[in-house]
């Protein structure tokens, strides 16, 4: 499911206090959910990547470059689509 983008710019307008209490209740919701375990949680690293479409005559590859995000999940590298709606300042 993806996510809106009204909710997205929403979370990229919340100063710092009200990031906290964002993740505070993410993670209570997974954790309650099951879906996050007491481990430790896996050091993210966010890339931008030019993507092609695979498109035979597609004139305009790569495309992107979109943000994805990398982390290393029992044993093995997963990854995830976060788009192109992040800014690189909005990151640092």
């Amino acid at each position: 499911m993806a996510l809106d983008r009204d909710l997205l710019d929403a979370v990229r307008d919340l100063d710092e206090h009200d990031l906290r209490r964002l993740l505070i209740l993410t993670r209570a919701q997974l954790q309650r959910s099951g879906a996050l375990s007491g481990e430790v949680e896996p050091e993210v690293r966010l890339r931008q990547q030019s993507v092609r479409c695979g498109k035979t005559g597609c004139t305009q590859c790569p495309h992107g470059p979109y943000w994805y995000a990398y982390w290393t999940e029992d044993g093995k590298r997963r990854s995830r689509y976060l788009g192109r709606l992040l800014d690189e300042d909005a990151l640092l």
